[in-house]
């Protein structure tokens, strides 16, 4: 069995995905494919423990959000600034109103939202990895919806964050 058993078919399935989720929480998709290959270069380190977890790829994912924040946490101290989002021309314009509706929330709203509602995992999953009770992914999502809405001037339910 090679060293590498899986994990390139992991990188196959998911990568894509990955970049994805992340830019939708950065709002950078150069930075996302930063993080997300940085996170598949450490499982690459330590994939003889990770390819025995029931989820290699949420692992993956994590450490990608991690590297993401702990760069934002840096640049904030280095610049003081916000840093301001460089978002791939190819993104209609819709995606692009959404992926700075989404910057706007706070980190773990929009974590609960991303997953949930872009990604499609069962709220069980996302407070799975996000390390808190599902009660409270279900707060984040409610807060989130509203402020999205809010920033929209529509009502919650109104906001169509699929597709």
């Amino acid at each position: 069995m090679a060293s590498d058993d899986g994990l390139r078919e992991l990188y196959a399935a998911a990568h894509g995905r990955l970049v994805l989720q992340v830019t939708a929480l950065t709002g950078d998709l150069a930075e996302a494919e930063d993080v997300v290959q940085e996170a598949f270069v450490r499982a690459m380190g330590r994939w003889s423990r990770i390819r025995g977890y029931d989820n290699p790829e949420a692992w993956v994912y994590s450490v990608a959000c991690n590297l993401a924040r702990s760069r934002w946490r840096r640049t904030q101290r280095a610049l003081h600034l916000v840093p301001s989002p460089s978002i791939a021309a190819e993104l209609s314009p819709d995606r692009v109103a959404l992926l700075e509706a989404l910057r706007a929330l706070p980190a773990d709203q929009r974590e609960a939202v991303v997953l949930h509602h872009l990604v499609d995992l069962p709220i069980e999953e996302v407070a799975t990895r996000q390390g808190v009770p599902v009660g409270t992914v279900k707060a984040r999502l409610h807060r989130g919806r509203k402020a999205l809405a809010a920033g929209a001037g529509l009502r919650d339910e109104e906001v169509a964050l699929d597709g």
